[in-house]
């Protein structure tokens, strides 16, 4: 299946861009595809996943729905979903 992934300030430059099409396996989940980034970009490495959850003041969206108020890491994805990862954010 294919999705779209959009990054967001400090992982948008890891990335590279702001969107990515990605390729994920049918079944797949929001844990697996976040498992995938930390393995293919080494910016990535440990930035989003931490003690089986996503990290603290990381966010991640599904459609524009926080996944963390859906099933956490795993949120089941369907073709055509829209990831947003944003990195913590500080300041005022």
């Amino acid at each position: 299946m294919e999705l779209e992934l959009r990054f967001f300030a400090t992982f948008r430059e890891v990335a590279g861009q702001k969107t990515v099409s990605w390729r994920a396996d049918e079944g797949s989940t929001v844990g697996d595809v976040l498992r995938s980034l930390e393995a293919e970009y080494d910016g990535f490495s440990g930035e989003l996943i931490e003690d089986g959850e996503v990290r603290p003041h990381v966010n991640v969206l599904k459609n524009g729905r926080e996944v963390v108020h859906l099933d956490g890491l795993e949120t089941s994805l369907e073709d055509g979903d829209k990831i947003s990862v944003f990195p913590p954010v500080a300041g005022g």
